[in-house]
């Protein structure tokens, strides 16, 4: 092991600490009130709502390979591999923060759309980073790994848990891994960025909390890959 995979392990596990560490009360509070509306919605419209995502999310992660035309050599080290991520991730990351600030400048109307338009970018970016490490993207365990990424940086302190232990043990889980639960994926990720981008729809101040809001998101999702990549990196030393 090099200097930088050293310290790359001794961060990885930082990060994870950093991450489980008990939430903030403004946090906790936000999520009592979001598990309490959620407890309230009829399960039919629970079910329109998780179709809908399921499909979203299928649909833009088969279109990843399409509209993500960058070819990736793979590099060999990790060092190059996560340079290469944070080149690929900046380019993201500025994407969504002009999107962010496109559709938050438009209110209501504009700002439901950065929905869908945000997921795109993010499964894109989550594309080209299971490239760059040298995995096929187009193979289910490889889409259920991905998701799994996601919901690591867009879940609650309680589900995230239960996702770093399906990342820290993924060579031994995928050999039984079944369908996401599209329910929980739903919930998590929609209360999370509510809390997160719910100024987006002011009209006046959409435009400047949609792009500090993209860009801040991307980047939680690109430090939740660094780690899950490592992970499956040093899991095969």
């Amino acid at each position: 092991m090099n200097s930088y995979e050293s310290s790359a392990l001794n961060n990885m596990e930082m990060w994870k600490r950093k991450k489980l560490k008990r939430a903030g009360i403004l946090n906790r509070t936000a999520k009592k009130a979001q598990v309490k509306f959620n407890s309230v919605i009829p399960e039919k419209v629970h079910k329109v709502v998780t179709d809908s995502i399921k499909n979203m999310v299928q649909v833009t992660l088969a279109g990843s390979g399409f509209t993500s035309n960058n070819k990736i050599v793979v590099p060999e080290s990790l060092e190059d591999k996560e340079k290469y991520m944070k080149e690929r991730l900046s380019f993201y990351r500025k994407a969504a923060a002009i999107e962010g600030a496109g559709t938050g400048a438009g209110g209501l109307f504009l700002g439901l759309a950065d929905f869908p338009l945000l997921l795109s970018i993010k499964m894109k970016y989550l594309y080209e980073t299971a490239k760059i490490h040298g995995y096929d993207p187009k193979a289910y365990e490889e889409r259920l790994f991905m998701l799994y990424v996601f919901q690591l940086a867009f879940s609650s302190e309680d589900h995230r848990r239960e996702v770093f232990s399906l990342i820290d043990n993924w060579e031994e889980y995928k050999r039984e891994a079944s369908d996401m639960d599209w329910k929980v994926f739903q919930q998590e990720y929609r209360d999370y960025i509510d809390f997160v981008k719910m100024f987006q729809l002011v009209p006046g101040i959409g435009a400047v909390v949609g792009a500090y809001a993209n860009y801040g998101l991307l980047d939680e999702l690109g430090e939740a890959a660094e780690y899950a990549y490592r992970r499956r990196y040093f899991g095969q030393g």
